[in-house]
C-alpha cells in the first residue's frame, strides 16, 4: 500500500504563498486519485481539490478556486499544492491522500492519508 508523508506547511502572512509536498512510497501515484483535504480548527475535513488517475484536470473546492493549484510529479512520486494569495480562513491542517478508484466524492472516499501537516496564516 502506499504511504505518504506531507511537508512544507508553516505560518505564512495573508496574502503569502505556500507549497506543501506529499512523498509517496510504495506504488506509484500514477494508479490512485491523490488528492489534498484540509481540516480547520474545530471543524470537519473538507475538500481542497484533487486529481484522478484516468487523467483530466484537477478539480478545486471554490473557496480555493484560482488560488491553489495541485500538480504531481510522477517520476519523483510526489504530489505538490502551491497555495497563492492565502487567507486567514485557508489555517488548517493539510492532509495528503490517495484513492484507488479513479472517482471521489467525500474525504472518506480516500483510502491512504498522511499525517498531516500545519497551515497558519495570519491576518
Amino acid at each position: 500500500q502506499v504511504q505518504l508523508v506531507e511537508s512544507g506547511g508553516g505560518l505564512v502572512q495573508a496574502g503569502g504563498s505556500l507549497r506543501l509536498s506529499c512523498a509517496a512510497s510504495g506504488p506509484t501515484i500514477a494508479g490512485y486519485t491523490m488528492g489534498w483535504i484540509r481540516q480547520p480548527p474545530g471543524k470537519e475535513r473538507e475538500f481542497v481539490g484533487f486529481i484522478s488517475y484516468i487523467g483530466g484536470a484537477a478539480l478545486y473546492a471554490n473557496s480555493v478556486k484560482g488560488r491553489f493549484t495541485i500538480s504531481k510529479d510522477v517520476a519523483k512520486n510526489t504530489m505538490y499544492l502551491q497555495m497563492n494569495s492565502l487567507k486567514p480562513e485557508d489555517t488548517a491542517v493539510y492532509y495528503c491522500a490517495a484513492a484507488s478508484s479513479g472517482s471521489v466524492h467525500a474525504p472518506s472516499s480516500f483510502d491512504y492519508w498522511g499525517q498531516g501537516t500545519q497551515v497558519t496564516v495570519s491576518s
